[in-house]
């Protein structure tokens, strides 16, 4: 069984079919198959990460329902915690102990920005009478993260959560050493109501997957660990 790329709300294949090998390194034997994301891939999901800032579900959505939506995807991760904290120990090799305590780091990124997403205010400015002046916090657009092997749930969550929280969508890569975690938050986020298109997971190649990225014109934010 290939593990799946997530692209605007779908499981799917690279566009080339590739696939790329997970190894566990405590046994140094084959944890998972793994599809590998191209330039075509990272083209499909920014299309898909602006057609949902477009979308009455996500652009439209009020910032209390992403709030909760938030909510949701904490509480998800705490539920899963132990499973996912197994399959991060097996991905990047770190204790398990170490892992449980990333994955309560990361569902508690998801709750800190569930609180903040009705608070993102502007400001009114007094300019004296005949003068009404204001500044409206409006989504900066999509996000592009790379985020690194050792803490995948932990720093992936971390660039996740703020974004939708202030409307924007993500397009994430994982570090094609550890991308287990964080294909399963993809999966998670979309089980807890977040709409198709505003986080996808694209494992793969730095050289490619990574460098279509960060290079990528329509992208809005980058943000890079590693």
């Amino acid at each position: 069984m290939v593990e799946q790329l997530v692209i605007d709300g779908q499981r799917v294949a690279a566009s080339d079919q590739g696939t790329f090998e997970v190894c566990d390194p405590s046994t140094g034997g084959p944890l998972a198959t793994v599809a590998k994301a191209t330039k075509a891939d990272v083209d499909r999901a920014v299309t898909a990460a602006q057609n949902a800032l477009e979308s009455k579900a996500w652009g439209g959505a009020a910032p209390a329902e992403r709030g909760r939506i938030l909510l949701r995807i904490a509480q998800a991760l705490r539920d899963r915690a132990e499973d996912l904290a197994t399959l991060e120990s097996r991905d990047n090799g770190k204790p398990l102990r170490q892992s449980r305590t990333d994955l309560q780091v990361a569902a508690r990124y998801f709750e800190f920005f569930a609180g903040i997403a009705d608070k993102i205010m502007g400001n009114t400015i007094p300019l004296g009478p005949g003068f009404l002046d204001y500044t409206i916090r409006e989504p900066i657009g999509v996000s592009a993260q790379i985020i690194p092997w050792n803490y995948p749930i932990q720093i992936g969550a971390r660039g996740v959560a703020p974004a939708p929280a202030a409307g924007c969508a993500v397009v994430l890569k994982p570090a094609e050493d550890a991308p287990m975690t964080a294909l399963r938050l993809g999966e998670i986020a979309l089980d807890c109501g977040l709409p198709p298109g505003v986080l996808n997971v694209l494992p793969g190649m730095g050289p490619e997957a990574g460098a279509a990225l960060a290079g990528h014109p329509e992208i809005n934010q980058l943000t890079f660990t590693g």
